[in-house]
């Protein structure tokens, strides 16, 4: 199962190029994971990952141009790795109006992390069995 998330263009992320900015990609996969931790997870269990999280690691190819349009795209995230206490995330950014491919795909390790007592911590089981419900490693590489 993927996480699908509809994420607007804003004029402001094309660059002088006239095409979305290489940086502007992350905050699209941002905006899909909180979408993801802080709103399918906590429908499964209020508590999860509230402690926070934080990234380790950012992993992206670039694809193909993307130019502004008013639609928004298609970021679709899963879960390719998955520890004791760090998850990888693997995500698409497409277009479902365009038969090309995807424009971006990118990884994000994840750790959770106890903001009140400031140090990485374990998964819980409940946040570990909502992100096994996504897990597909059939695409890493």
């Amino acid at each position: 199962m993927r996480h699908s998330y509809q994420c607007p263009l804003r004029w402001s992320d094309m660059d002088a190029f006239g095409h979305v900015n290489n940086v502007v990609y992350l905050r699209y996969l941002e905006e899909a994971r909180i979408d993801f931790l802080a709103r399918a997870a906590r429908q499964t269990d209020p508590e999860a990952f509230t402690g926070g999280t934080v990234v380790a690691r950012h992993e992206i190819d670039y694809l193909r141009q993307l130019v502004h349009q008013t639609d928004p795209v298609t970021v679709e995230l899963w879960v390719e790795k998955l520890t004791a206490a760090s998850a990888t995330f693997a995500y698409e950014i497409r277009d479902p109006a365009s038969e090309g491919g995807p424009y971006v795909r990118a990884r994000t390790v994840v750790v959770p992390y106890n903001l009140r007592e400031g140090h990485l911590r374990r998964l819980s089981p409940v946040e570990r069995s909502f992100l096994e419900g996504y897990f597909d490693d059939s695409h890493s590489g």
